[in-house]
């Protein structure tokens, strides 16, 4: 549904119309045209639309999702290949963008205490990092945009001013509009910071590894299991509250040490000196999160819409340590660790994720 409003939205943006996929633009209930219409799912949903990208010597692909409050954007690289950006990646660069344009528009800055970025708590924490030294404030809510946007209407109420919100699952809010996730308004924001980066002969890939350098580099993985018994779930969130012993959550995961615990499903978070969260409880829901010593952090929720289980993980290097390699192999070890000691897939049978 999202095809004329994208086409409007470039059109206000004074820029050509996009190129649209033929065979996608215009509404299919059977979404005949791809195996699952989420462009979540990454470059395997994306295929025609990178075909017809090659097809017109288009470097940049912008998707929504079939109602069109989500945004996948890919880039061609010099090889030729595509790189699908996360929804954490494009966070990041949506953050340095909107930064950008405001600081821009308010050359003396003394205002920008009183700008905030918001993220749900299950996504990057690129944006606390920028905030932190650049100045504006950062806020976490609980997973969904219904709490980011109750969260900016009560900031904006307080004469605070909204720049950019978002959720890992490709889900932005540039600008206060709309104050929920849109994938229109984002396609032409994503398309003007395309537009500025080609001006200065960068690419959407290289102004991101600037971001991480200049930042620090956050290095996410997000997936999930399918459990289609409630009560597994429930079962295997009950073994990490009473691990070991009763009321007991784990200390290590294999080799990694845990250094905090939150569990917004019953309001503890070690990490305060009250024990208590300062997230709302969010009882109809399973989620705990896992901040381990050597930086990483780990969430594992239930889905509130499907049965799935998901987690996601993210090592939040500081600005000097570059060695990608060593931060993408210890996130990664981390992450089978986590499935092995706390998912369990097998004892439970859980099905792993397929597209």
């Amino acid at each position: 549904v999202g095809h004329d409003y994208v086409q409007l939205a470039f059109k206000a943006f004074g820029f050509a119309p996009p190129i649209p996929v033929p065979e996608q633009r215009d509404p299919d209930p059977d979404f005949s045209t791809v195996r699952c219409p989420n462009p979540e799912e990454g470059e395997s949903v994306l295929e025609l639309s990178l075909r017809l990208a090659e097809k017109e010597g288009a470097t940049v692909v912008l998707a929504t999702d079939p109602d069109a409050d989500r945004l996948a954007v890919a880039e061609q690289l010099e090889d030729g290949s595509w790189k699908v950006f996360t929804g954490n990646e494009m966070a990041a660069l949506f953050g340095w963008w909107l930064l950008t344009c405001w600081k821009e528009s308010h050359p003396q800055r003394n205002e920008l205490k009183n700008c905030y970025m918001l993220a749900t708590t299950v996504s990057s924490k690129i944006l606390q990092t920028i905030a932190q030294k650049e100045g504006f404030q950062f806020e976490e809510t609980l997973p969904g945009f219904k709490w980011i946007g109750n969260r900016v209407d009560t900031l904006m109420n307080n004469g605070k001013t909204v720049l950019f919100a978002f959720e890992e699952s490709i889900g932005f809010m540039c600008g206060t509009v709309v104050l929920d996730k849109d994938g229109v308004s984002a396609a032409a924001v994503a398309a003007e910071m395309a537009a500025f980066l080609k001006s200065k002969n960068i690419t959407m890939t290289q102004q991101l590894n600037r971001i991480y350098e200049m930042y620090g580099h956050h290095i996410s993985k997000t997936s999930y299991f399918v459990c289609n018994v409630p009560a597994t779930i429930e079962k295997m969130f009950e073994r990490l509250r009473n691990f070991k012993n009763t009321n007991s959550y784990p200390t290590s995961c294999g080799k990694y040490a845990i250094k905090h615990i939150r569990d917004c499903t019953t309001g503890y978070d070690s990490s305060q000196p009250n024990r208590k969260s300062v997230l709302p409880l969010s009882k109809s829901s399973q989620m705990i999160t896992f901040t381990f010593e050597n930086g990483c952090v780990a969430t594992i929720r239930s889905s509130g819409t499907e049965p799935k289980i998901k987690y996601y993980t993210e090592f939040c290097a500081s600005a000097g340590q570059s060695d990608t390699t060593y931060l993408e192999k210890e996130l990664t070890n981390l992450v089978n660790a986590l499935v092995e000691n706390f998912l369990e897939p097998v004892r439970n049978s859980l099905i792993w994720r397929s597209v």
